[in-house]
């Protein structure tokens, strides 16, 4: 086994606008693995400033990984406990000493499987271009007009699940946001998501929960900044929108502290980015606990190239199974002028692979 790390800059058809900034650009690292027959390709792509591994020396920490990685599949092949898809699993030694480093992970899971099994990483409908997956619309931070046209293009395409980013913005202003596409759209016919990713002041959250309420919002996800435990229970407890939580999640990867946290938050929903949330091997992991703790869940992309993003898909696709209904956050392929081409199209409100 043998391997080769490209960097890669990607470039933004137009900034992308959060609460942490705007992007204009966006680093990843593709891990290319080959067997000497075959070859697979992943993606490593960590959010800086956000991601736990997102660190200055990303690209020697990655190349350590992978000369390791390519040590143990000549001298072990497989995990010992590999009873799925992928290679990589809890109780490894290899794959435990990658915890720490979800994005990371994630790309050698994804190299891993495309050469063992080619571009069909995991044998479901979606992977066979049977069905597609429902996705939501995604409308980036920006200002009234900006954040309004968006809006309008989303729903002429035919998206019927919309989230809006917020916290950019006068508050109020995004309300009237939300009160126009409540006033033109009801909640039947359009779902609202929304995403603070952490702008509300504890102070405040509460009072701004109650008022988005009134336009029979889905979900909030992440009202208050992250390690805020008791105050996200509270506001768990008496919010009368359900609140998801993500940026929660990043850095807990090991699995007691996982059920540990879900059990004190108690959140209606988690959402699950691979890149940063552990790998396929973590997500799965907080899919289970949450699930045995009646939590729902759904999964997103984070910006990746459309390597990462077909390899997210096919995986929400295992984990969900052939009828997914609720969208998942899957939109993100169009964002780039130099992505890179793979066999995805979207299609109304689904996320298709071509045949």
């Amino acid at each position: 086994m043998t391997y080769q790390i490209e960097e890669r800059t990607l470039h933004f058809k137009q900034p992308a606008g959060t609460s942490r900034g705007v992007y204009t650009t966006r680093k990843i690292w593709l891990v290319h693995l080959s067997d000497g027959e075959r070859t697979g390709v992943g993606e490593c792509a960590p959010l800086p400033d956000l991601s736990c591994d997102a660190r200055p020396d990303y690209a020697k920490v990655l190349d350590k990984f992978c000369a390791e990685f390519c040590r143990w599949q000549d001298s072990q092949g497989d995990c010992p406990s590999c009873e799925q898809r992928s290679g990589l699993h809890r109780d490894c030694p290899l794959c435990e000493s990658l915890r720490p480093y979800p994005s990371m992970l994630f790309g050698l899971e994804t190299a891993l499987l495309n050469l063992q099994h080619g571009d069909r990483l995991f044998d479901t409908a979606f992977s066979r271009s049977e069905v597609g997956i429902p996705i939501n619309g995604l409308v980036w931070m920006g200002n009234y007009e900006e954040m309004l046209q968006r809006l309008e293009e989303k729903l002429e395409k035919g998206f019927r699940c919309v989230k809006l980013k917020i916290g950019a913005i006068d508050f109020e202003q995004e309300l009237d946001l939300i009160k126009k596409i409540r006033e033109r759209f009801s909640f039947h016919e359009v779902e609202l998501r929304v995403d603070a990713n952490g702008a509300f002041p504890y102070e405040e959250a509460l009072y701004k929960l109650e008022l988005l309420s009134q336009y029979n919002i889905h979900s909030t996800e992440q009202p208050i900044k992250a390690g805020q435990w008791a105050y996200m229970a509270e506001l768990c407890r008496e919010s009368p929108l359900p609140i998801a939580l993500d940026e929660e999640l990043i850095g807990v990867n090991d699995p007691e502290m996982k059920a540990h946290m879900l059990h004190i938050i108690k959140p209606r929903y988690i959402i699950l980015k691979p890149s940063l949330h552990g790998g396929m091997m973590g997500c799965r992991e907080w899919i289970n606990i949450a699930r045995d703790m009646g939590i729902g869940s759904w999964i997103t992309s984070a910006l990746e190239s459309n390597i990462g993003l077909n390899a997210i898909a096919q995986f929400a696709s295992d984990v969900y199974g052939d009828h997914i209904t609720m969208p998942q956050g899957l939109g993100t392929g169009q964002l780039f002028t130099d992505n890179i081409p793979m066999p995805l199209e979207i299609r109304g409100d689904q996320l298709w692979r071509c045949r």
